[in-house]
């Protein structure tokens, strides 16, 4: 049995059943949700490297805490300590729909669609759909996830649709199949105009400072007006700047913060990271009049968030012997196999498009589970009655 989210983010403390967390109300919900989001972010981007890279905090966060609703035991328990909050606290799931109903706004488009793809021949635990329908508004389909093509086509068209077709072929091949009975989908599209557009005409190629210290380059727009900005400095030291660029309607800005040293590797930033000081930004900024110089730029990446998620202790879901979705179905034992994400965005002189789509897959344990060879690999041909060695290697590139 699998289930698929789109637009997820997950985490849990893997092995250990955790106090639960006090009732969080109001903003500190949106607050935990987005600090989950940004530290999931920061773990993945630390094994990415120095590569450009794009994510979904919000989409992660809203998917993560959903499936406290599946989860049972040391599973959901888990995943309680990771959030901060319990769904079934008064009033979590009264903020979670709040939170989702202001992210709309004038001068700027931003949807969140979610859904529940449900195999014809699952037997869901009692008032499982109602809860997901009733306390956060999801919406539930059937597939027949024994016909592993149509169903592939139906959930990536699903994601399509709901991204504006910025995203497409979102589940690869293999994702999903017979053994499949649910999917648990969140998808997320922005477009937003800057308050300030940049001229087109004043875009000229300068030079990019590139990590290993060469440089290329590229499109770089320019605006002179007033922008909100500051200097900072984390706990460690390390001096960098912030300058916001907000979008119509005032709902939404982009944030862009940089060390202020060519030197100092944007990592040191990056694990400085978290919801709190990105709040403590906007209302330690000064409005300068300054000439903003900016690349155009358009990133597309995909994440496998199995790894990022058991560092951050989100592990008893993906063990065939810990993990408790019962919460959701009695019929069969599941386990997380998958954990998927994809982001794409574009920021040009007119503003911003963006869009993340993100997946993850149970399967049910009665199921094989898969050996997936997708790294370097040796190889030995071995006869076995002498045992002499025939011929090895390594594959570092098929």
């Amino acid at each position: 049995m699998q289930v698929a989210l789109v637009t997820l983010t997950w985490v849990a403390l893997a092995g250990v059943v955790a106090p639960a967390p006090r009732t969080p109300t109001g903003a500190r919900v949106a607050q935990l949700a987005a600090d989950f989001g940004v530290r999931l972010f920061r773990e993945a981007v630390e094994r990415r490297g120095d590569g450009n890279a794009a994510f979904s905090p919000h989409g992660a966060a809203t998917v993560l805490a959903t499936l406290q609703l599946a989860t049972a035991g040391p599973s959901r328990h888990q995943i309680e300590a990771a959030m901060g909050f319990d769904i079934d606290e008064p009033g979590v799931t009264l903020e979670l729909r709040r939170l989702r109903k202001q992210l709309g706004g004038p001068g700027h488009h931003l949807a969140a669609a979610e859904g529940l793809f449900v195999a014809r021949e699952l037997a869901l635990s009692p008032g499982v759909v109602t809860r997901f329908a009733r306390a956060l508004g999801w919406r539930l389909a059937q597939v027949d996830f024994r016909q592993p093509q149509q169903a592939r086509a139906v959930l990536n068209a699903w994601v399509q649709n709901h991204t504006q077709g910025m995203i497409q072929g979102f589940l690869p091949p293999g994702a999903v199949g017979p053994s499949t009975r649910l999917v648990l989908a969140t998808a997320v599209y922005f477009k937003g105009a800057w308050l300030h557009p940049f001229p087109v005409t004043s875009t000229r190629r300068r030079l990019f400072h590139k990590p290993d210290g060469s440089t290329v380059a590229v499109p770089m727009m320019e605006h002179t007006a007033k922008f909100n900005y500051g200097e900072f400095t984390t706990p460690q030291g390390l001096d960098y700047d912030v300058v916001e660029l907000p979008y119509r309607g005032g709902a939404v800005s982009m944030l862009v913060a940089a060390p202020s040293r060519r030197d100092v590797p944007l990592a040191a930033l990056t694990r400085a990271l978290d919801a709190r000081l990105m709040a403590a930004w906007a209302t330690n900024m000064t409005c300068v009049l300054r000439l903003l110089v900016l690349p155009r730029f358009s990133l597309e990446t995909t994440w496998d968030l199995r790894v990022p998620l058991k560092a951050l202790g989100v592990r008893a879901v993906f063990e065939p012997e810990a993990a408790d979705f019962t919460a959701l179905s009695t019929e069969e034992p599941l386990v997380l196999a998958r954990a998927l994400q994809k982001v794409r965005l574009e920021v040009n002189e007119s503003g911003t498009e963006a869009s993340s789509a993100t997946a993850a897959v149970v399967y049910s344990r009665m199921a094989p589970l898969e050996i997936l060879m997708d790294r370097p690999f040796l190889f030995v041909v071995r006869h076995n009655p002498t045992g002499a060695i025939l011929f090895m290697g390594q594959v570092t590139e098929p």
